[in-house]
């Protein structure tokens, strides 16, 4: 299916194959076709343009326009018939599977591991002390990173959280992050319709149960819940979201079901 997002366009006159683009692209979209770079088919390129700084030339720009929807499953296949190998497993709970090929290791393990036998803090049990332990239930944990087709975010209770909060709010894990997965985002630097997008299919895809959405109280947070439903309207889902602000001194402000 075709969609307006972004993707990567290649200026045929400026580039001079020299295919520096081509290891920078974890996906392996990129191939030198006749002496020059070319984007094999644009169900291979996410758009996030990692490829961009690699170009002597300047024969790269990242473009909106329509465009098939990247497929994730297609790059693993195409990877893994280029490396020779099967297409990786899904990942079972504390395994990391990298996909076969070269890329950012962020954006190529999903893992997800249990967090059953973490055991909740004592009572007055200092933080540090070695007595806590992370609630956090699966990786990669990016906005842009994680896909919405990711097994752990299957039937999930989801917490979409500015990346400011893990460093303001102490009890995070504890409160908030405990039994539910998470995404992680800054809506003032990154790219807002990506996120509207993304957000989106993974409503529309994944069968979310809930969503929190948690923001600091500085105004550049405040696009954040906006983005949420904004995914929810253009996903059609019918999910309950609540709404959390935190003070720049850690505290819960506010915390409220969305209009």
């Amino acid at each position: 299916m075709k969609v307006i997002r972004k993707i990567i366009q290649i200026d045929e006159a400026l580039c001079d194959g020299c295919g520096n683009c081509v290891p920078a692209c974890a996906e392996g979209a990129i191939e030198i076709v006749d002496g020059k770079a070319r984007v094999v088919a644009d169900i291979y390129c996410d758009g996030l343009g990692a490829c961009l700084g690699e170009c002597p030339r300047g024969a790269l720009a990242l473009v909106e326009r329509e465009a098939e929807e990247f497929d994730e499953h297609a790059v693993e296949k195409r990877l893994a018939a280029r490396s020779g190998a099967e297409a990786p497993p899904a990942a079972p709970a504390g395994r990391i599977f990298p996909l076969a090929g070269e890329g950012c290791p962020s954006r190529r393990m999903v893992r997800a591991f249990d967090t059953a036998s973490a055991a909740a803090p004592e009572a007055g049990e200092a933080a540090g002390s070695g007595g806590e332990e992370s609630a956090l239930s699966h990786w990669p944990v990016q906005i842009l990173l994680v896909p919405p087709e990711a097994p752990f975010l299957r039937g999930a209770d989801l917490l979409v959280m500015a990346d400011c909060v893990p460093v303001a709010f102490p009890s995070l894990h504890r409160d908030l992050l405990r039994g539910r997965r998470v995404m992680i985002g800054c809506p003032k630097f990154d790219d807002r319709e990506a996120y509207v997008e993304k957000f989106s299919r993974v409503f529309r895809e994944a069968g979310i149960r809930r969503v929190t959405c948690v923001t600091m109280e500085v105004p550049c947070c405040g696009g954040l819940p906006q983005i949420v439903r904004q995914g929810l309207k253009r996903s059609g889902a019918e999910i309950p979201l609540e709404e959390v602000v935190i003070s720049v001194r850690g505290k819960i402000l506010e915390r409220k079901p969305a209009a």
